[in-house]
């Protein structure tokens, strides 16, 4: 269950962080060639940030089926709707062809993937929690926050083999390769996806239901207790905002700063394969001695380190900017490594994935405008970094007080 929980979300993401990786590189020039270089890179942001608002809404569509009509359904569907977009964003024809009506395309499609994975971290994450030893849940659940790594390392690297072209070629046609591969990323995926059981726990609740005849809505159930949506959410916002930097505005702020682009791309890679052990890591950790002091941790190490990393990341040497990605690395999973637990703890089975969903995305959709926030302090900065280091520091700091907050939840009954 665990592989699939995995590999699922690694694919899921492959296809929704590459989106961010073209954004940074690609999306400027071809989908808006008649804005100046900085303000076609803010819109070309901006577009990736769009996925980030769908996605609520697809934790609360696919929540709401989820949680009753199952996890293992809304799981298909939401990979094959993300797997198709993908695919169309490849064959989108550019704005030298087709005008304006390129980037409306581009911005519908990317909608479609906000939705998709909106109903797609929710469902894996249940699947592997309500299938754990109560005293492995962090550990197990946090496979499936290790696959959004490992398909950014992926998607990271299809790109960077696609930028080895000449310019011309790789603006043409060669970004749009990675796209078009999501295709067998999918075939594979949905076979994978097709041949799991579905959750012992979900079906006795189902059972439990029918027999007391309780019809009340998911979504209602959550918003009986607003607070916990809210606060799960913002003490989950820092590490989306980190994540989003990473592989959008990180990239894109080292070729500026002197940095080769297969550099840049090879340095997320390499930060992105650590991130899928440390994401197993620091939940193994969350198993031992709690969520909330691991997070807090994380949030921490943040604050005290946003400064050096966005100096290194600007010094031009591709060392440098590999050690930037590592540090950003190291302190973003501390957060997102037992997140899985911590946000699916919160809520009861028959709410479950509609609770943690949501939450799940409010938080991404704070931390997906995170990218285009810092290129507009960077571009009014004139090359000063600490307005972006200040602006990383608070969400942590709000982050760090929101989980100090919450109760412990790896000792929670799940059936409860």
């Amino acid at each position: 269950m665990v592989v699939s929980s995995f590999l699922g979300t690694t694919i899921e993401y492959y296809d929704y962080l590459l989106y961010g990786t073209a954004a940074a590189l690609v999306f400027g020039p071809v989908f808006f060639p008649d804005l100046s270089a900085a303000a076609a890179t803010i819109a070309s942001l901006a577009s990736f940030a769009v996925g980030y608002v769908a996605r609520p809404l697809g934790g609360i569509v696919f929540g709401h089926f989820g949680d009753r009509l199952g996890r293992k359904k809304m799981l298909v569907v939401s990979m094959t709707l993300m797997g198709l977009g993908s695919v169309l964003i490849g064959l989108i024809p550019p704005a030298s062809m087709i005008g304006s009506w390129a980037a409306i395309i581009l911005v519908t499609l990317r909608v479609c993937q906000g939705v998709a994975i909106g109903g797609e971290w929710g469902g894996a994450a249940l699947m592997a929690l309500e299938h754990a030893e109560p005293r492995r849940r962090g550990f197990y659940a946090s496979f499936t926050n290790a696959g959004a790594p490992m398909g950014g390392v992926l998607g990271t690297l299809a790109m960077m083999v696609a930028a080895q072209l000449p310019d011309d070629q790789f603006l043409s046609w060669g970004w749009r390769v990675p796209f078009l591969l999501s295709a067998v990323m999918l075939a594979v995926g949905l076979f994978v996806r097709l041949s799991i059981t579905e959750s012992p726990i979900f079906r006795a609740a189902v059972e439990q239901d029918r027999r007391e005849k309780d019809e009340a809505l998911p979504i209602i159930e959550v918003l009986k207790a607003p607070k916990t949506v809210l606060v799960a959410a913002g003490a989950c916002v820092t590490s989306f905002a980190l994540q989003s930097i990473i592989t959008t505005f990180g990239i894109g702020y080292a070729v500026q700063h002197g940095t080769s682009r297969t550099d840049a791309l090879l340095g997320v890679a390499a930060g992105s394969f650590v991130a899928v052990f440390l994401v197993l890591g620091y939940a193994n950790l969350s198993d031992r001695i709690g969520r909330r002091p691991v997070m807090v941790g994380g949030a921490l190490g943040i604050i005290l380190l946003a400064y050096p990393m966005f100096s290194v990341l600007g010094s031009g040497a591709p060392t440098s900017v590999f050690l930037a990605f590592l540090l950003f690395s190291v302190c973003q999973n501390a957060m997102f490594g037992p997140m899985a637990g911590f946000l699916t703890e919160q809520f009861a089975t028959r709410s479950r994935y509609t609770g943690a969903s949501v939450s799940f995305q409010l938080a991404a959709l704070g931390g997906g405008f995170a990218p285009t926030v810092l290129a507009a302090l960077a571009g009014g900065a004139h090359g000063g970094i600490w307005p972006m280091s200040l602006f990383v520091m608070a969400l942590a700091a709000v982050s760090a007080v929101l989980i100090l907050i919450t109760n412990e939840t790896r000792d929670r009954d799940l059936v409860a």
